[in-house]
């Protein structure tokens, strides 16, 4: 249950920092509407405010969080920009998520 509920809280954060760097990217490089910003800032707000809810140190939650953060990436990049990942994306990924699961999950003494 710790594992999912870890998971399920990294994915979330993710999704959070994606989309608050994603909006202003449309702004500055597609030209989208500046009200765009301020669900960006939100999001940022919100993805800064999820960090701090997981349960182990700042550096080790960073760390590990960066293995998920590139796994969601390149699932926004196939469903938000329509880019289909090739397998070297899928496999960088998945090296990625092993390296957080490494880095999150392995026994340590208390």
């Amino acid at each position: 249950m710790f594992a999912l509920k870890t998971l399920t809280l990294f994915v979330v954060t993710a999704l959070a920092e994606i989309l608050g760097c994603y909006l202003p990217w449309l702004w500055l490089r597609k030209g989208a509407p500046t009200w765009l910003l301020i669900p960006a800032i939100i999001s940022l707000a919100a993805f800064a405010g999820l960090l701090t809810l997981h349960p182990t140190g700042a550096g080790r939650t960073y760390a590990a969080y960066g293995g998920v953060y590139v796994m969601m990436a390149i699932g926004w990049m196939w469903a938000v920009e329509g880019v289909r990942p090739d397998r070297w994306d899928a496999i960088g990924a998945l090296v990625s998520l092993a390296g957080m699961a490494i880095i999150f999950f392995a026994p340590r003494g208390t």
